[in-house]
């Protein structure tokens, strides 16, 4: 992550900001990673001026008692075709033989992990989140096992050691602050009744808001974050690709080309509706 990044982070964390954004989302999550995105791009066109957090929804529990009625899934080798039509109406790149070589028993672990480099910033969660999803999406690994979660966090320790301490998060990964964390987040899945991702709430602080559900196209995000703040202008535009990749240490393809105005669409069974906060 760059300093501009982190400088802008903890602009971010000091002001009161606008909006609050809480991300309802998990590293198993195909629609998730394909909405990156468009996530990344509200983010740095609206730097400053929205905060945000992330809850780990526990996606899958377990294969004995995971059912998703909509998309027909019930054993990990059918959850190999939800990530195909991800990859192919997204664009993003995404390992879909992973359900059929190599099938995580569980989003919980990798839940929790998140929730461990939580207890060290905000940043090391998100930072943490985004190498656990590259770790599944692209290169096919079972981040259900602990061995894998650890050496997600051993690379991102020895790249950023100022962000992430290995000892610690080690020590947290069996500890129960974690899983209270991780417990909390699905308090919140339940009181809001989520129930398909990625999910956000928007709202300005301490009032109602708006609840979008789904793989969207960036105008609608933008559409609903207008709904919610009507006053709220992007505080930058992305000029180059080179710019925007050195802005997030690296970026896919597709988050280039939906940085610098893309035509892809979102997926139609998306939807929005209020919440109270």
């Amino acid at each position: 992550m760059t300093e501009d990044k982190k400088t802008q982070n903890k602009e971010s964390e000091n002001e009161a900001g606008l909006v609050e954004i809480q991300v309802y989302t998990d590293p198993l999550c195909c629609w998730s990673w394909a909405f990156e995105p468009q996530w990344r791009k509200l983010r740095y066109e609206f730097s400053g001026k929205i905060r945000w957090r992330y809850r780990m929804a526990g996606l899958i529990p377990n294969w004995n008692t995971y059912r998703d009625p909509v998309n027909h899934v019930n054993k990990p080798i059918q959850m190999g075709p939800v990530w195909l039509e991800a990859k192919h109406l997204s664009g993003m790149p995404l390992e879909d033989k992973v359900w059929f070589h190599n099938p995580p028993v569980s989003s919980y672990p990798s839940c929790i992990a998140v929730k461990c480099a939580g207890l060290q910033s905000a940043e090391a969660a998100e930072m943490y989140l985004r190498r656990v999803r590259e770790a599944v999406m692209l290169h096919g690994k079972d981040i259900s096992q602990r061995e894998v979660l650890l050496e997600v966090a051993r690379e991102l320790a020895r790249e950023s050691p100022d962000l992430l301490n290995l000892t610690e998060f080690e020590h947290e990964l069996s500890g129960e602050a974690a899983r209270r964390a991780f417990e909390e987040d699905l308090k919140q899945v339940r009181y809001h009744r989520i129930s398909r991702y990625p999910a956000l709430t928007i709202n300005k602080p301490g009032q109602p808001g708006l609840l979008i559900v789904g793989y969207r196209p960036y105008e609608a995000l933008v559409s609903t974050l207008k709904k919610v703040a009507p006053e709220l202008e992007p505080v930058q535009q992305v000029k180059n690709a080179e710019e925007y990749r050195k802005f997030w240490n690296g970026a896919t393809d597709r988050e280039i080309e939906e940085a610098l105005n893309s035509d892809k669409q979102g997926h139609p069974a998306s939807a929005e509706k209020s919440f109270e906060s």
